[in-house]
């Protein structure tokens, strides 16, 4: 049995007893081959719930702090993290996109789900904010589709992301898949890009029921 598999087979229940979740539209993510997940980010849990909801392994980039502590703790989180799909990357240096886009691309080429969040960070508010354009370059450097999700609810569950989240009911919903084959080859046009991602962005928008505000959400955690 691999490390995913005893991770959701030993911890799935219990988080489906804390969190409740109500998953719908997962039958949208295909069963095989390339797929780009895309979502809203609100809280710390969002990382710990999708790839618990999703039948394929989900891998997303991660923060490399969270696999580096010594502690107990931290040697739990980098267990965790890495069983269910984490890769961990530097993304405080002045390649951390590069970096985090080569390695999604990887994923993606291997025929694996990439999870991302085009925010970039955590939502401050609890608004939806404007999406960065690797997901855009992801899509069309590779070809694969984009489900579009959302998560509704881990933000009351676990405000501002820290501490131990409580119990409650969340709701993940995955909207229908996005393809974008009419840009082959322009995945260095930014216009294209910028269309391509905040189409995406809608969708999300469409799924959560956020208010949608045009800036960047790292520009706003700033001011």
């Amino acid at each position: 049995m691999s490390r995913f598999a005893l991770i959701k087979t030993v911890l799935g229940p219990v988080m489906r007893l804390m969190f409740r979740p109500r998953v719908e539209g997962v039958e949208h993510i295909p069963g095989e081959g390339p797929v780009i997940l895309a979502g809203n980010h609100l809280t710390f849990i969002d990382s710990m719930i999708l790839p618990l909801v999703c039948d394929r392994q989900v891998f997303f980039i991660g923060k490399d702090e969270y696999v580096t502590g010594k502690s107990l703790k931290g040697r739990l989180m980098a267990w965790f993290f890495t069983g269910v799909g984490m890769i961990p990357v530097d993304r405080d240096g002045g390649r951390g996109g590069v970096a985090a886009l080569m390695t999604g691309r990887r994923v993606l080429e291997e025929g694996k789900i990439f999870g991302i969040y085009p925010e970039g960070t955590r939502s401050p508010d609890g608004r939806l904010y404007r999406g960065r354009t690797g997901i855009a370059r992801l899509t069309l450097m590779t070809g694969a589709p984009v489900v579009p999700f959302a998560m509704i609810g881990t933000d009351k569950l676990q405000p501002g992301g820290a501490g131990m989240p409580r119990p409650g009911r969340v709701t993940v919903r995955f909207g229908e898949a996005m393809e974008f084959s009419r840009y082959e080859g322009m995945d260095r046009d930014r216009y294209v890009l910028r269309a391509v991602t905040d189409s995406v962005m809608a969708e999300v928008m469409r799924l959560s029921g956020q208010e949608y505000v045009d800036m960047y959400a790292t520009k706003a955690k700033a001011a």
